[in-house]
């Protein structure tokens, strides 16, 4: 009987030294924080073990939730949040700047450790909010806005004056940005890696060229819908050595001049020329030769292009492109799957847009 009773807490403390830890760094992976969460009402053994794992609370995740302000706030207050890195209120849209004052004045020290703040279609959130989170949070990464007409300059500077460290910036459809926010950009986020600008229509070429030549590690760039930049930004992107995406969808004064600078980015694995509408084969041809490395190539919409750049970029880039879109490109004859296989053997996808 005693020898029995040995081997039970034997076993038992096998089970909490090497198969607790192992159970917790599966569920770290592969369960969302809300499943987590879900599991702390299992029992109380589960709850006390959960909680005793601080890496499964580094994530507060609140997206298009109810009353997400005072649950931040509630969350926040719980020690198990104390070091969260990342917190996730995507289109909680009842988000306000009161709720990030609350955050400061309560839950001063359970920021000082994040890196990912996301208030995409927040858009309560004025530059107020920007200077009283970015106050609170001195080791912000990254950081996501789009979709908020309320955020100008002002919350650019705050942004930049409190956060030393941010190397993914997400400004999409910040439509009341100027240049101003790109300089204060440039001559701060210099190790900036990903930029998005979607949409901020009110952007000049004069505040691109800030960015593109002081902002030399940009590996991502989104100009998704600006129409208004010409050719004189656009040469300078072949400054970007680390460029991977690029996303110029809707670029209408983009030429095939400018498009030949931009081949220089060797590197370049995604190249969105959506609506592109003056470029023509020579600006294909050239990014098929510089861009040895492309997986994903949109031609959509653009009637200037021929089966001679797609014979070019067969010639370059068949071993390495998986998606294809030359839907609209009139001068481009339809070809079945096999024949375009036959071009490019990898291809996975013939077409982004319907």
């Amino acid at each position: 009987m005693e020898e029995e009773k040995v081997k039970a807490a034997e076993e038992e403390e096998t089970w909490s030294k090497e198969t607790v830890p192992k159970v917790i760094r599966i569920m770290s992976t592969r369960l969302s924080q809300r499943d987590i969460i879900s599991l702390l009402l299992v029992s109380p053994w589960l709850h006390r073990t959960l909680v005793s794992y601080p890496s499964l609370w580094l994530v507060i995740d609140l997206r298009e939730m109810n009353n997400a302000g005072n649950r931040l706030v509630a969350a926040l207050s719980i020690p198990r949040y104390r070091h969260v890195r990342e917190i996730n209120l995507e289109f909680a849209q009842d988000i306000e700047d009161r709720h990030l004052e609350l955050l400061k004045t309560k839950c001063l020290g359970s920021l000082q450790d994040l890196e990912s703040l996301n208030l995409n279609g927040c858009q309560k959130i004025s530059d107020k909010g920007i200077e009283i989170i970015s106050s609170t949070c001195p080791e912000l990464k990254v950081f996501s806005i789009y979709w908020n007409v309320r955020v100008t300059d002002i919350g650019i500077q705050h942004l930049v004056k409190n956060c030393k460290h941010i190397i993914d910036l997400n400004l999409s459809g910040c439509k009341n940005l100027l240049d101003k926010s790109l300089q204060l950009i440039a001559d701060n986020y210099q190790e900036l890696e990903s930029l998005n600008l979607t949409r901020c229509v009110k952007l000049t070429d004069g505040g691109l060229q800030k960015i593109l030549i002081k902002c030399s590690s940009l590996r991502s760039l989104n100009l998704y819908a600006l129409s208004g930049f010409t050719d004189e930004a656009y040469k300078k992107i072949s400054l970007l050595a680390h460029l991977k995406f690029l996303d110029l969808c809707g670029a209408q004064n983009l030429s095939d001049e400018g498009l030949a600078c931009i081949a220089k980015c060797k590197n370049l694995v995604s190249l969105n020329l959506t609506w592109c509408v003056r470029i023509t084969d020579v600006g294909v041809m050239a990014i098929a030769e510089g861009c040895s490395s492309l997986e994903f190539l949109s031609l959509f919409g653009i009637v200037g292009v021929t089966d001679k750049c797609l014979e070019v970029l067969s010639r370059f880039c068949s071993n390495t492109l998986t998606t294809l879109d030359v839907n609209g490109c009139v001068g481009i004859k339809r070809r079945s799957r096999d024949e375009l296989l036959q071009l490019f053997p990898h291809l996975m996808c013939f077409k982004v847009h319907s």
